[in-house]
């Protein structure tokens, strides 16, 4: 068995790791559950190449990625109910049928145009998936995945139920809806209610994730860029508490927010 640039081998590879006759045990024992994990990972894996600009490393998590529903597909074809050949007519259709600005006669003004088509299709989509299956009219929330990180969600929950005009008029309003969260947390943590706490603490995140879908910032990005920048600037507080010979947890808060602000400033120029 040899590399190849054509698909047709990795499936071929696939079939090899999954044949009980020689196949990898490892491979063998594995199955849509305990594989769904790793297709998470590696499309974080793929995010992090990409923040990173390391074109590489986002060659090799592509890879890794493309794997997965290679994976997912011959374990299908093995229990007879799909292979990759149906996997890709699906999604060739899909983008054929959402696009009829590009493959029909309808014509698209603009970017944004082309995303209401998209999502009035997708309207249509669910309500004929939910009719073929005998359900009664489907809710605009049916198929926001359970399995996307909370804050991703929250956002995706907002944006859905604004389709259909529950939503705040203006940015002002939500920061209001904050506000009043955020009172509602101390609230709680005045009359010593650990469980109101956990709730309003809920709350006071999904209006932030509401917040930042109105200003239209990605909550989930804005985070990750959040966690970045505080790992980068809590290194520095610890390379300036090496410099000056003390250990992070005996220089004290005082000593520590200098440091801290010392590359809060150098951000700043």
């Amino acid at each position: 068995m040899q590399p190849s640039r054509d698909l047709s081998r990795l499936i071929e590879i696939m079939a090899a790791l999954r044949d009980p006759d020689g196949g990898c045990p490892w491979d063998l024992e594995q199955d849509f559950r305990t594989i769904r994990h790793y297709t998470i990972e590696e499309a974080y894996e793929v995010a992090d190449a990409i923040e990173r600009e390391d074109f590489a490393d986002l060659r090799e998590e592509l890879g890794d990625l493309l794997l997965q529903p290679i994976y997912h597909a011959q374990m299908a074809k093995e229990a007879g109910h799909f292979d990759i050949g149906d996997v890709i007519h699906a999604i060739t259709e899909k983008l054929i049928r959402r696009h009829p600005h590009v493959f029909g006669a309808v014509s698209a003004s603009g970017a944004s145009d082309a995303q209401d088509r998209w999502e009035a299709i997708k309207v249509a989509e669910r309500a004929a998936k939910a009719g073929s299956k005998g359900q009664a009219e489907p809710s605009v929330l049916d198929d926001v995945p359970q399995v996307l990180p909370a804050l991703a969600r929250a956002a995706k929950l907002t944006k859905r139920a604004a389709k259909v005009g529950f939503d705040w008029p203006d940015l002002q309003q939500v920061r209001h809806k904050v506000e009043e969260e955020l009172d509602e947390v101390f609230g709680a943590h005045a009359a010593h209610d650990a469980g109101a706490v956990h709730e309003e603490i809920g709350d006071l995140l999904f209006a932030v994730a509401n917040l930042a879908r109105k200003a239209g910032i990605d909550p989930e990005a804005a985070l990750r860029d959040a966690n970045s920048k505080f790992t980068r600037r809590f290194h520095h507080v610890e390379a300036r508490c090496r410099e000056d010979g003390i250990a992070p947890e005996q220089a004290g808060l005082d000593r520590l927010d200098g440091y801290w602000n010392e590359v809060r400033a150098r951000d700043k120029l």
